[in-house]
């Protein structure tokens, strides 16, 4: 009996001493550092790294379109913690299968919509609608002139606006022209927030996008430095519209499925290669 209730007195200080479940003190830092309210850039390593691989001559455009994927998920996965959600009642299986627990989840609350700037923003929207399923998907066309200015050569934007959350998807941002021309599209439309997504932003570019829309949210994974006379951000991406659909020049690897052994020497490392002998 006295050993029973020693074991008893034992469970009850066991359960008694057992710490509750608290906020712990020290937290893993952001992997997006905050530039004031509105800008957040990435500096995840694994997203330094795959920026390297975007950005490589040598990155063929099937590697190209998955590496963008890859970028745009972790980018946009920071971009919607802005997004508010509601609870809703759901049902959960039980343990025998036939039974059905209630509880209570979430579901967002906005309606979201993804406006890619046509062509590379195109290879941006697959990954994000893993993230917001039910967005929307409206397309926007723009080039630019000689003259580094926008042209509008394409409009899916249905007449009544039913969206809260606009998000605008291109890789690069480098005079910024285009994204003020189309922020300035959708606030006539009558989005009420727009958040701008992209892989890498010029900081001339990135600072007169800000000066002309200081209420744009904007997520990026890098920004550049230089801006050359020609409206290009160095070192960039290059094209990405032709680097993403390999309508620019493409070196074909005849040999890519031969082992490195048995591949054929280039007549410049034979070269080197007799040189070295010699």
């Amino acid at each position: 009996m006295e050993e029973k209730k020693a074991d008893e007195d034992m469970t009850t200080m066991d359960e008694t001493n057992k710490p509750a479940i608290s906020e712990s003190p020290s937290k893993l830092s952001s992997s997006f550092v905050s530039y004031g309210t509105n800008l957040h850039v990435s500096n995840h390593p694994v997203l330094a790294h795959k920026l390297s691989i975007l950005r490589s001559s040598s990155t063929s455009p099937s590697s190209f379109r998955s590496t963008l994927r890859e970028i745009t998920f972790h980018l946009g996965y920071e971009a919607t913690s802005l997004l508010t959600t509601r609870e809703i009642p759901l049902t959960v299986p039980g343990t025998n299968h036939s039974d059905h627990i209630e509880a209570t989840g979430s579901k967002i609350s906005q309606k979201i919509a993804l406006i890619p700037i046509l062509r590379s923003g195109l290879g941006m929207v697959d990954s994000m609608l893993e993230l917001v399923g039910d967005a929307r998907v409206h397309h926007i066309g723009m080039y630019r002139s000689k003259s580094l200015m926008p042209v509008q050569y394409y409009n899916r934007l249905p007449k009544k606006c039913e969206v809260d959350v606009a998000y605008i998807l291109d890789p690069l941002i480098a005079t910024s022209a285009t994204i003020i021309s189309v922020a300035g599209i959708l606030k006539k439309w009558g989005v009420p927030k727009i958040h701008v997504i992209s892989v890498i932003a010029s900081k001339q570019g990135l600072t007169e996008l800000i000066s002309h829309n200081p209420d744009l949210h904007i997520t990026l994974g890098h920004i550049d430095e230089e801006l050359n006379a020609d409206g290009d951000v160095l070192p960039g991406l290059g094209d990405s519209g032709d680097r993403l659909f390999g309508t620019g020049p493409v070196e074909e690897d005849e040999e890519g499925l031969v082992h490195p052994s048995k591949r054929k020497r280039s007549g410049s490392l034979a070269s080197e290669a007799s040189t070295s002998i010699r």
